[in-house]
């Protein structure tokens, strides 16, 4: 998929940090997203795989903000990762009305159970910190239309993966985007519980 056929804010912001074609990775990837399907995308570090994510979702949220509760999460891996995604989402919203907000644990629970309430569009999270705000119900997840996991690889450490498969369990019908480097056959109960009829895009 071309950036001519992506929202105009979204291709201005290309424009501006220089993006002229989309790589192979995100050519491949970006018409899926929008088209609504749930996707896995395997790829090298480098093949553009985070900025495929973002394009994707604010694409699919078409770059305006509605009613408080959040349409998008995103899940990363820590604190370092969340924030680095909230600075790569920015870089594409700047000229939308979206509302990006992340949540980690070193933050104030309170604060963030506030931020939120105040309403958002696109929240990025540890799948800890997720937990403990949805389990407390600080999160409304009944407009929820995406869910992301950017460098998937971390869900195999510690509890991430459990933390991270409750929420489909509370959703009747959203779209899922996995990212990674590699695909891990613990993937293969997603596509059986889930993402249903999931499609797979692998650069090598």
């Amino acid at each position: 998929m071309p950036f001519k056929k992506l929202i105009e804010p979204l291709q201005d912001a290309l424009k501006v940090q220089g993006f002229e074609t989309p790589l192979p990775f995100q050519k491949k990837t970006l018409s899926k997203i929008k088209s609504g399907a749930n996707l896995f995308g395997i790829a090298p570090k480098g093949s553009g795989k985070t900025t495929a994510m973002v394009l994707g979702v604010v694409q699919n949220l078409k770059g305006e903000a509605f009613e408080e509760a959040p349409r998008a999460i995103v899940f990363a891996k820590d604190k370092e990762a969340v924030l680095e995604m909230y600075r790569e989402f920015r870089k594409f919203t700047s000229r939308t009305d979206l509302r990006v907000y992340c949540v980690y644990e070193e933050y104030n629970l309170d604060a963030q159970r506030d931020d939120i309430y105040n309403g958002i569009d696109i929240l990025i999270t540890t799948p800890k910190r997720f937990n403990k705000l949805f389990f407390m119900n600080n999160i409304n997840i009944r407009k929820l239309q995406m869910f992301v996991v950017d460098d998937a690889g971390f869900l195999f450490r510690g509890s991430h993966l459990s933390d991270v498969s409750r929420l489909p369990e509370s959703l009747e019908k959203c779209q899922y985007i996995v990212f990674s480097k590699k695909y891990d056959e613990r993937f293969d109960r997603w596509q059986e519980r889930f993402m249903y009829n999931s499609q797979m895009v692998v650069i090598k």
